[in-house]
């Protein structure tokens, strides 16, 4: 519990304005996106910066008080990554939202971490230029963005954000202000801290700016939408596409049973109707003729392992409408989720756990809706409380499914980290010697744990 003579300094680092600390206000800050009520935990205080500097003196104090402090971006994790499981100060960076540069010449920019995707997005394409990577709420910010390494549905072709952060500044605990990177596309010069950083939720030190890389703007997308009354020969379909030489932009499965959900909630309707299952393809070239023989090769192959159809998208109105019923599928199951998995296996895996998904949900008579990114591996399950007896499964069928996955050569988290919600089965895939290794990495960087403690493993 904070004394008044630390709210006091707290405010005299940042200006009373920037200080939170009556309870009503603070209910925003005491949980993230997942779910479950009992996990949310209030601050004793929020505050929120507005540049590195003062981001240093809080942390100079903080850990010569021994405070722990949880840094916190748009709130829209699902991992429970931003809560502040011991109290102490939430840092948010709601004032550290300015894109300081955007280097056409260098094809960087360069953002506070309070930036939002959305925001981004809007300033990249009036510069001429693209950020590639969707990692999905686009009302994320980067700080939370780059702690988590997110990915979303174009990571088949772009990769992940780690693979756009060229460089980072970062405070460390005890004040200290350092610089990791640059506008650089190669650095040799010793250990990589840069990557270390990156996905590291938070707890090894504050990112304060990024600078992240940019490309040329696609000239043209078309969006697929391929139905199949088997959800298996979908996904099976997946490495046909991929032995034709196309790597399209983004690559997904979903079900006809979450079509009908999203619909429902988003008032948009799906170009089709009445089978099993969907592949969602989104293709973009610069040359309109070699989109088109994209897509009939596409189509030519989804043809021959079963499709009913194929539908194509080739206008922004038909594109967005089909975009937001993907992308509201988390927030139209929410109401009856308890808990979204995010397991990632090897892409020849997908369909074989997928199917051991649906044994799971036979036998434990539980609705586990399940959707994902088939061109990259990551499978997103909802545990759902539509169930009676739910309560009761739940961990059951959590660990059935984590198990089946590393089993398959896969991991438990493939974009939205670790946080709170999948640190006790980190010893389900990781020796123990690794959780040593790095716990050992953040006493180096934090030997008080004042930061985000809690999160990925216990100290």
């Amino acid at each position: 519990m904070l004394e008044a003579r630390d709210i006091k300094e707290l405010e005299k680092i940042a200006g009373p304005k920037n200080v939170i600390i009556t309870k009503e206000k603070m209910e925003d800050y005491s949980h993230d996106e997942v779910p479950i009520l009992e996990i949310r935990q209030y601050p004793d205080v929020v505050v929120k910066p507005e540049d590195s500097k003062q981001i240093s003196e809080i942390l100079k104090y903080a850990n010569s008080k021994k405070i722990p402090v949880t840094p916190r971006g748009g709130g829209t994790g699902l991992s429970g990554g931003c809560i502040p499981l011991s109290g102490g100060i939430i840092l948010s960076f709601e004032n550290m939202n300015r894109i300081l540069e955007i280097d056409r010449e260098n094809f960087m920019a360069v953002l506070e971490p309070g930036v939002t995707l959305a925001d981004f997005y809007i300033e990249a394409e009036k510069a001429g230029l693209f950020f590639p990577p969707h990692p999905g709420d686009e009302s994320a910010t980067f700080g939370g963005l780059v702690a988590t390494n997110a990915g979303g549905a174009r990571a088949i072709k772009y990769g992940t954000i780690r693979n756009f952060v060229r460089g980072l500044e970062v405070v460390l605990p005890d004040g200290e202000i350092i610089n990791f990177g640059g506008k650089l596309f190669k650095d040799s010069s010793g250990y990589n801290f840069l990557n270390l950083m990156i996905g590291s939720e938070g707890t090894l030190g504050i990112i304060t700016k990024i600078i992240i890389s940019l490309s040329p703007p696609p000239g043209k997308i078309y969006t697929l939408v391929i139905p199949y009354n088997n959800l298996n020969q979908a996904i099976e379909t997946v490495p046909q596409i991929f032995y034709k030489g196309i790597i399209p932009m983004a690559l997904e499965f979903i079900e006809e049973d979450i079509i009908v959900v999203t619909e429902s909630f988003t008032g948009k309707k799906w170009p089709y109707k009445g089978v099993s299952a969907y592949l969602m393809i989104i293709v973009d070239s610069n040359s309109e003729s070699e989109l088109d023989t994209i897509s009939e090769n596409i189509a030519e192959v989804c043809l021959e392992k079963g499709a009913v159809d194929v539908f194509v998208a080739e206008n922004r109105q038909k594109q967005n409408e089909i975009l937001e019923i993907r992308s509201k599928v988390y927030e139209a199951l929410k109401p009856q989720t308890l808990e979204i998995l995010d397991v990632v296996v090897p892409r020849a895996e997908i369909a074989e756990h997928v199917m051991k998904i649906k044994e799971i949900s036979r036998n434990y008579g539980m609705w586990l809706p399940t959707y994902g990114h088939a061109g990259d591996g990551n499978v997103h399950t909802h545990l759902m409380k539509t169930t009676e007896g739910w309560k009761e499964k739940v961990v059951s069928i959590r660990k059935e499914i984590y198990s089946d996955a590393i089993s398959r050569g896969g991991k438990i988290s493939g974009e939205h980290g670790i946080g709170i919600m999948k640190k006790e089965d980190l010893s389900l895939f990781m020796k123990p010697i690794q959780l040593e290794l790095m716990k050992q990495i953040k006493k180096t960087f934090d030997p008080y744990n004042i930061l985000n403690p809690g999160k990925i493993f216990d100290i």
